[in-house]
């Protein structure tokens, strides 16, 4: 699942770059799956025994999934833009929201399995 390239934009850069900016989307992608596999898990496995609480965990990494998703399509994006026109590569930031999401998620989910 290779994201089409921006057309018309700027030259072409070292095949290299443009490859390395591809795999790191392909990890992006990587993470999504394992965040909606955790999601399915939890569901299929009736964790925790509260249905709503597990609807709400479910909901939340389904949506952390999916933003995660956007917010790394857009960082490829960007970032291809970027190297094409010559430019410096775009601050990162989608690595914090990542990481501070999955620990809420985790703190949430550790809360709950032990009450």
């Amino acid at each position: 699942m290779t994201p089409e390239r921006p057309e018309g934009v700027g030259v072409e850069p070292d095949p290299r770059y443009l490859l390395a900016n591809e795999r790191t989307f392909l990890a992006w992608v990587r993470t999504t799956l394992a965040v909606v596999a955790g999601a399915v898990a939890l569901e299929g496995i009736g964790l925790p025994e509260h249905d709503g609480l597990r609807a709400a965990l479910v909901a939340a990494l389904l949506g952390f999934g999916a933003a995660t998703m956007l917010l790394a399509h857009r960082r490829w994006r960007r970032v291809d833009r970027a190297m094409r026109r010559g430019e410096p590569l775009p601050p990162f930031g989608l690595g914090l929201l990542v990481t501070v999401g999955l620990v809420l998620v985790v703190l949430l989910l550790g809360v709950v399995l032990l009450l």
